[in-house]
This record gives C-alpha cells, sequence and structure tokens, in this order.
C-alpha cells in the first residue's frame, strides 16, 4: 500500500503527455521533448515510478547524460522521488567505471592505461613528426578532427574518403590531417597512454569481445535511459547497443530541433531513425512549454518551421502554459557598438527594475562579438560574467597580440593610418587580411584579432583633442600609441571581478540553461548563419542555433542586429532566419537611448512577423519579396494574362481618381496579385500592403478580376471616388 502510495505521488501533476512517458510499457521507448516540456521531471519519474511499482530495480538501471551537471541533477531528483542507487552518468564516466574495473582481468594484472587529459601535446608531436608546424590553435583544430575521426569509427586510413563525404572543412589538407592522425595514434601507444575515445572503445571491446564481461555488465545494467539522444556520436551508440546487447529495455529523450552539434560527430540520425529501428516503439511528444510565455514560444515555432532536412521530419510546435508576457522585441541599430551599448542600457534598466542580473543573459554566435558586449556593459556600470570563454582580453591570442602592437610602435612610421598600423603589427603573431583560415580554433583566433582591427578602425573614427594654449583646440590622427593606450585601458576596466554578472555566452555555451531576459545579438546573414556554412545540412543547423537561443528566454526577448559592423561601414542583410519585420503598420522608428552615456540611436522596433517563400519555404526578408510571397530566385508562376488586367484596371482607377497607379496598387503588389491569384478577401489580406481600407475599396473588383471577369465588366465607364 504504501509502495503504491509513493508511485501514485510520482504521477501527481504531471500533464498527460509527461504521464503517457511515465507509464509507458517496457521496451524502446522514445520522447520527442521540447525545449521547455519538463523532460528531466518526466525522465526522473518515470525511472521512479518503474522503481516504486516493482517493475525494475533502481541499481540495476543505468541513465546516460551529455554532462556531469545533468547527471547530479538526475541524481539529486531521482533520491527524492525515493529512487536512489540509479546509476546516472556521462558516457564518458560510465566507460571508465567500467575499463578501469575490467583492466585487471583484460590486461593480465595491469591496470587501466594513463589517460590523457588534452590531446594538444601529443598531437602537437605528431604534427612535428610529419613536418607540420603548428601553433595552439592549429593543434586544437587538429585535435578536433581527430576527435572527429575517432567519434565517427573513421580509422586513419580511412580519413580521407570520410572528411571528403562529411563536407569537413579540415585545418589542412586532409591527407595531411590523415598522416598527423596516424602520427597521434603511434606516439600514443608508444606512450602507453589512451584517449577519451579509446576509453570507450575500450569498453566496446571489452563487452564484445570477452562474454564474461558482457555477462557482468549486462547483468548489472538491464534498464537504460539515454537524455539528449540527438547528440550521440557513432561511438557512443556503440557503446550502448554493446550495453544492451540486444535487449530493448531503452528510453531514449531528444529533440532533433536541438541538433547543434554535427561538427563533433554528434547526428540525430539515431534518434529519427528510432521508430524505424524498434518497430514496437512507443513514441511520445512532448510539446507543453512550461518555460517561456506563449510569445517567446510563438516566435520559437515560427522560426523552426522553416526548418528543412532529416530533423525537420520531428519537428515539434510547442504550445505556451505560462501567462501571457511582452512581445518580443526585434530592433536594428546602425553599428555594433550602438547595438551594444543599447543592450547594456536595456540590461541596466532591466536590472534597476529588479530582475536579479544572473537571470539576463547575451547570446551571440562567436566568442570574437564578445568584446562589444565587455566594454559596453562595463561602461554602463553593469556585472557580467562570461560562460564557457575566457574574457576577451584574457585570451591568450588577444594579450599575444597587445605585446606585439606595443612592439610596432618601435618600428613603424608614425604617420601610418591606425588601421594599416594595426594589421601590420598583428602580422607578427600570424594574422592576416586575407580572411579566416580552415579550422574552428585557428579562425576563432583570427576573428579575435580581427575584432582588434575592427577597434582600431572604430578608434580612428573618433581623434583625441590636443590642447593648444587655453583658448584653441586641434584634432590629430590617432597614432598607435594611442590605440595601445586605449586597450590597456579596456584591459584594466574588464579585469574587475564579479560575483554575479549579467551572463555573456555563445549559442552553443547556453544550450542547457535559461534565463528570465535573454538578448540576441548579431543576427545578420554572415554572421547568423554564418558564412561557413556552406551547405544545406550547415544553414539549417544555423537556424537550429538561432532556435535554442529563441527558447533560452522565460518572458523577455530581445533580437537585433546592426546594419554596419562600425559606424559608416558596408551595409549587411538581417539573417534570413529572423521573423519579418511587419512595416505595414503601427510602432513607427522610435528613438532610443544607446546607454552608458553614448549618443542617441535611431533604433526600429517592429512586431515580429514571419513570412515564408510559398515556393521553397525559406523565410523572407526583403520588402519586395515578402510581397510577392516567394524569393527573388524561385521562379516565378505569374498569370500574364490577369496581369495584363489588372494594369489595365488599375490605369483606369487611377485616371478617374486623378492619382498615380502607384496609389491604387503598386506594381509589387499588382505582380503578387497575379502570382498568388486570391480567390478569398482573407487571402488578399495576406498579401503585404492590402490593408482593410482597399480590402474594402477594391477587393471585390480584384476577386472578381482573379476569378476571370474582364476590365470592361468591373468598371464600366465608372467614376472611382474614395471617401475623405
Amino acid at each position: 500500500m504504501v509502495v503504491h502510495s509513493a508511485s501514485e505521488r510520482v504521477l501527481a501533476g504531471l500533464d498527460p503527455e509527461q504521464r503517457a512517458a511515465v507509464t509507458a510499457p517496457a521496451g524502446p521507448v522514445c520522447v520527442l521533448a521540447g525545449a521547455g516540456t519538463g523532460k528531466t521531471r518526466a525522465v526522473t519519474s518515470r525511472i521512479a515510478h518503474r522503481a516504486l511499482t516493482g517493475e525494475v530495480s533502481p541499481r540495476h538501471v543505468l541513465a546516460v547524460t551529455f554532462t556531469a551537471r545533468a547527471a547530479a541533477e538526475l541524481r539529486s531528483r531521482l533520491t527524492l522521488l525515493g529512487a536512489a542507487g540509479v546509476q546516472a552518468r556521462t558516457f564518458h564516466a560510465a566507460a571508465l567505471r567500467q575499463v578501469r574495473y575490467f583492466a585487471p582481468r583484460l590486461l593480465h594484472g595491469r591496470g587501466m592505461p594513463e589517460l590523457l587529459d588534452s590531446k594538444a601535446r601529443v598531437v602537437t608531436l605528431a604534427a612535428a613528426r610529419v613536418g607540420l608546424r603548428t601553433d595552439r590553435a592549429a593543434a586544437r583544430d587538429l585535435a578536433g578532427e581527430i576527435e572527429w575521426a575517432k567519434s565517427s569509427l573513421v580509422e586513419p586510413g580511412e580519413y580521407v574518403v570520410a572528411a571528403a563525404k562529411a563536407l569537413r572543412d579540415t585545418p589542412h589538407e586532409p591527407a595531411r590531417v590523415a598522416e598527423v592522425f596516424a602520427a597521434y595514434e603511434t606516439i600514443k601507444r608508444a606512450n602507453g597512454v589512451i584517449d577519451f575515445e579509446d576509453m570507450l572503445r575500450a569498453a566496446v571491446w571489452g563487452i564484445e569481445e570477452h562474454p564474461d564481461v558482457a555477462e557482468q555488465v549486462r547483468t548489472q545494467y538491464r534498464h537504460f535511459v539515454v537524455d539528449e539522444y540527438q547528440d550521440v556520436n557513432p561511438l557512443q551508440q556503440r557503446l550502448l547497443e554493446a550495453w544492451l546487447g540486444g535487449r530493448d529495455d531503452l528510453t531514449v529523450v531528444g529533440d532533433a530541433s536541438q541538433t547543434i552539434y554535427s561538427f563533433t560527430g554528434a547526428t540525430s540520425a539515431y534518434l529519427v531513425d528510432f521508430p524505424r529501428r524498434h518497430r514496437n516503439a512507443t513514441v511520445v511528444r512532448l510539446v507543453r512549454d512550461y518555460r517561456s510565455t506563449p510569445q517567446v514560444v510563438g516566435l520559437a515555432n515560427a522560426v523552426i518551421s522553416q526548418a528543412r532536412g532529416v530533423e525537420a521530419r520531428l519537428r515539434l510546435e510547442l504550445r505556451g502554459q505560462r501567462p501571457p508576457g511582452p512581445e518580443p522585441d526585434l530592433r536594428i541599430f546602425t553599428d555594433e557598438p550602438a547595438e551594444a551599448a543599447a543592450v547594456a542600457a536595456r540590461c541596466r534598466a532591466l536590472v534597476a527594475a529588479g530582475t536579479p542580473a544572473r537571470e539576463i543573459a547575451v547570446l551571440f554566435r562567436t566568442n570574437a562579438q564578445s568584446e562589444a558586449y565587455e566594454k559596453a556593459l562595463t561602461e554602463a556600470e553593469v556585472p557580467y560574467v562570461l560562460q564557457g570563454a575566457e574574457r576577451f582580453f584574457e585570451r591568450v591570442e588577444v594579450r599575444q597580440a597587445m605585446v606585439a602592437l606595443r612592439a610596432a610602435t618601435r618600428s613603424l612610421p608614425g604617420d601610418l593610418p591606425l588601421r594599416d598600423a594595426v594589421a601590420e603589427g598583428l602580422s607578427a603573431v600570424g594574422w592576416s587580411a586575407e580572411g579566416a583560415p580552415a579550422g574552428g580554433a585557428a579562425r576563432e583566433r583570427w576573428e579575435a584579432l580581427a575584432a582588434l582591427v575592427q577597434l582600431a578602425e572604430e578608434h580612428a573614427a573618433t581623434p583625441p583633442v590636443l590642447p593648444i594654449g587655453e583658448a584653441a583646440a586641434v584634432q590629430r590622427p590617432v597614432t598607435l600609441s594611442d590605440f595601445n593606450d586605449e586597450l590597456a585601458r579596456r584591459a584594466t576596466q574588464q579585469h574587475v571581478p564579479t560575483v554575479e554578472g549579467v551572463t555573456l555566452a555563445s549559442l552553443h555555451s547556453a544550450k542547457g540553461l535559461e534565463w528570465d531576459a535573454v538578448f540576441l545579438v548579431g543576427l545578420s546573414e554572415g554572421t547568423l548563419p554564418t558564412t561557413y556554412a556552406r551547405t544545406a545540412e550547415q544553414v539549417e543547423e544555423e537556424r537550429r542555433l538561432l532556435y535554442v537561443g529563441i527558447t533560452r528566454a522565460r518572458e523577455w526577448l530581445w533580437l537585433s542586429y546592426a546594419v554596419a559592423r562600425s559606424p559608416g561601414g558596408r551595409a549587411r542583410r538581417p539573417s534570413r532566419f529572423l521573423p519579418q519585420l511587419d512595416r505595414s503598420g503601427g510602432g513607427g522608428p522610435e528613438r532610443a537611448k544607446a546607454g552608458g552615456g553614448a549618443a542617441t540611436k535611431r533604433v526600429e522596433r517592429r512586431r515580429p512577423q514571419v513570412v515564408s517563400c510559398r515556393i521553397c519555404g525559406a523565410t523572407l526578408v526583403a520588402g519586395p519579396d515578402r510581397k510577392l510571397g516567394r524569393c527573388p530566385t524561385c521562379p516565378s508562376d505569374i498569370d500574364e494574362e490577369l496581369y495584363g488586367r489588372l494594369r489595365d484596371w488599375r490605369a483606369r482607377v487611377a485616371a478617374a481618381q486623378k492619382v498615380p497607379a502607384y496609389v491604387i496598387f503598386t506594381d509589387a503588389t499588382i505582380v503578387a496579385l497575379a502570382e498568388r491569384r486570391p480567390g478569398r478577401p482573407e487571402e488578399l489580406i495576406a498579401i503585404a500592403g492590402i490593408g482593410p481600407r482597399k480590402i474594402g475599396l477594391y477587393g471585390e473588383t480584384v476577386l472578381a478580376l482573379v476569378a476571370g471577369a474582364t476590365v470592361e465588366e468591373v468598371c464600366p465607364e465608372k467614376t472611382f471616388e474614395i471617401d475623405p
């Protein structure tokens, strides 16, 4: 009776979908859990319910996560639910425990080899052995390629072909990477050490090749749960299958729309194909979002609804469960400094109004974007913490660059323009204006140094005042020494320790976290999606990054981009993933102070409205594209005969009213009508630029023309007047 009562308490308060996941029968269960839908509660409740009803023993359950924090959270919740004793570990922690335990048996009395904390040192040695010089960033990129290959079950001799098939952006020629990979494996074996992928492989080998080990492991673990299943790589899947040994008591939880780590070897294919691989699987969809307001949820749905590719097959449409909140802010700024200053000012206002700084986050695509926000928040006296990265001026490459720039003041001509002087000085640390190199770490290093060049451009635009006597002053060009002083000042400001502050984080680092207020910044083409996203699959992953960012917000959400990187710079387009700006009504441009004592900047604030191409489904950005309802590159399906009748009708109406033709309908609207051929008033009003007033004036006539009426039939010698 007590057990029954405890198990019923576990079910109390669950929504119908969560309850279905918790009470699903033993066997393969796939829980598709959208952001904020209570997946952790569902997972822990399922384990606890099965344990409390006697269906499973807690000590026979292995729950696998991807972070130690998530594993600790599972253990804590399970203890509170009365299911202590469940093993909740990361893949690596579970494998390490097993390999250590079985090593004496498998290695004839010897213990487990030493585990490498980092591949960098061995990779550097391997690169040198094959005649390849590497710096710290290049070594990280090579290590990343080796990790991807080993996680994907690719051997050195298979790397070139596998990298080509996967469209890898390799840090060197694939053949050279393969040479480093092979040398790395040789050096590692010679020194009797293993890396983390070796440890997972050892766990697989121990089970697959040693029946006694397999029997002991499978006797211990009989029921499996895998969280974040969309992030599993082939090596982890191989280990999971070894643990299972053909059994099917497996519960997986994931969200294909949050697949953002494919560059590491993670793949959503196992989640997507789960029902096919397990024909008797129970599939449950969790779609009630308890984290975010309906406004935030609606925006997230709008962004991910445009997704294409295999992950879109499991796309979930979330349903917000919280009370309504403010509409998301969508803003455009003249340049990045103005954007950063406005964000800092708004952060300061939120904190002053009572929002804890720890409940505010500023999220961006790349770590190199952090500097502008570090500076703006510092000047606005808003404390901040950097999540998953070092502060800008604490990064190794930035410290090295500052040393090089100080040295350059002694060798470069004093009259050299500041930008040129900085670029020349940075050449001493390997920076080149030709463009970012291949490889993630090398590219991130290049972008951090490029941020210094951008700072130089901005600093040169505001020359210092040189006093002359007491009554006059002149301006002189900014020198490299001036710029070095400015960098030192910024570095000093940003080294102030903080205990609690606004979180600055990349979108990747923000995965799994949430805040009351979220700023998504720098949302321009070339940044999100990044210019390095060249394939359709890579672009779709960039879309999912924005979706992940949106779903981090509980209540207040800001999305913004700058027209130019620096004042007066080249104009950029907003991200193709952004909701569209509804320019047809309300919410005209407003003046918003850009914070921290900066000048007032003009921004545009609009209600988000998504418009999609009716042909390819892409999100539309430009006004004419939105009106036509298709991309400019998608084929037109215009009805030429209807187009002619509409133009003839418009000319007659304009002549009768003695107004220009565009007052009736613009050319773009006429084209949109001839392409889209609306048959009902609601289809008419869906065309941008046709509002209720024009529906009342011309709607019936236009619908008649679309239906086939002649111009003479709809306007027989008639005078057209408009009420004042």
